[in-house]
C-alpha cells in the first residue's frame, strides 16, 4: 500500500503537457502507470478525460463526468516506460493519427540505458517476435516460427553509465515489448526490467513491482498535424530517477537533446 501511495502522490504533481490544442493532447507519460486500464484501475488515459472534463466543466458551468469525455489513443507505451505520448480529441483527428502510426509515418526516438556493452557502437537488430500466449509478455523465436513477427530496431550508443550503455533508438516496427525483449536477448536487459533479466534496480523501489519503473524513455515524437497538417516535433524530459545514472555523453553532442530531437 505504501508503494501505491508514493506513484499516486507523484502523480499528482501536474500534468507535463507537450502540447496543447482543439485537436491533440500529448503529454510526458509518467512509469509505473498502465496507458489504458478498465474502469476503476488507474491509467493516464482517465486522467487526462479528468483533466478535460475539468476544463469542460469550468468553460460550461456544470458538472461532466471523465467517462463522457472523448479521447483518442492511436498508441500506448508500456507500464514502466516514461515519455511523449499523444491523444486525438475528436474522432477524426484519431483516424488521421491512427492511419499515421499505421503506415509508419512516425518517427519515435527512446532513450534506453542498458547493462553491459553494446557492440558494435551503431546498428540495426532484427529478430522475429512473437507474444507469449496468455502472457504480458514477449519473447524472441526462430525465424519460421509461425507466430513470430519481424521486430526491427535501429540503435546508437550516445553515452554510458556506471551500469553500461546508454543508447537512442528508433523504432520501425512496433512490436510488443520490443526494445525491452530484444536489448535482452543481446544480454543488455534494460535497466530495471527484472521481468527480461535485469538485475539493476532502477527508481523507487514500490513493494508493488509493478509500479516500478525501467530506463526506457520515449524521447521524442514527429507526425503531422491532423488539422494544419503542421510537421510536430515534441520532446519529453526523462524522470528524475535518470539524473541518478550520472549519464556520461560520449557521442559528441552536448547533454541534453536527442538527434532529431
Amino acid at each position: 500500500m505504501d508503494g501505491l501511495k508514493s506513484v499516486l502522490q507523484e502523480k499528482s504533481d501536474p500534468m507535463q503537457i507537450l502540447l496543447d490544442d482543439a485537436a491533440l493532447l500529448a503529454v510526458n507519460k509518467p512509469p509505473g502507470l498502465l496507458t489504458q486500464a478498465p474502469p476503476g484501475i488507474e491509467s493516464l488515459e482517465f486522467d487526462v478525460k479528468r483533466l478535460l472534463a475539468a476544463r469542460k466543466e469550468q468553460a460550461e458551468g456544470r458538472p461532466v463526468a471523465p467517462e463522457t469525455v472523448y479521447l483518442g489513443v492511436p498508441h500506448r507505451l508500456d507500464r514502466p516506460v516514461s515519455g511523449a505520448i499523444v491523444f486525438a480529441l475528436d474522432r477524426k483527428s484519431a483516424r488521421i493519427l491512427a492511419r499515421q502510426f499505421e503506415h509508419r509515418h512516425v518517427r519515435k526516438l527512446y532513450w534506453a540505458c542498458v547493462e553491459g556493452t553494446v557492440d558494435p557502437r551503431e546498428g540495426t537488430w532484427v529478430d522475429q517476435i512473437r507474444k507469449v500466449p496468455n502472457q504480458a509478455q514477449a519473447e524472441i523465436v526462430l525465424a519460421d516460427h509461425p507466430e513470430g513477427r519481424p521486430g526491427i530496431l535501429h540503435y546508437r550508443v550516445i553515452g554510458t553509465t556506471r551500469f553500461g550503455a546508454w543508447l537512442q533508438i528508433e523504432l520501425e516496427t512496433g512490436r510488443m515489448h520490443q526494445v525491452r525483449v530484444q536489448a535482452a536477448a543481446r544480454g543488455c536487459p534494460v535497466l530495471g526490467d527484472a521481468q527480461y533479466g535485469s538485475r539493476v534496480a532502477f527508481g523507487p523501489q514500490h513493494e508493488d513491482a509493478r509500479l516500478r519503473a525501467i530506463a526506457l524513455h520515449a524521447r521524442f515524437i514527429s507526425f503531422r498535424h491532423p488539422r494544419t497538417r503542421q510537421q510536430m516535433e515534441l520532446t519529453a524530459e526523462p524522470p528524475p530517477a535518470w539524473h541518478d545514472l550520472n549519464l556520461l555523453r560520449t557521442d559528441g553532442e552536448g547533454t541534453e537533446g536527442a538527434r532529431g530531437a
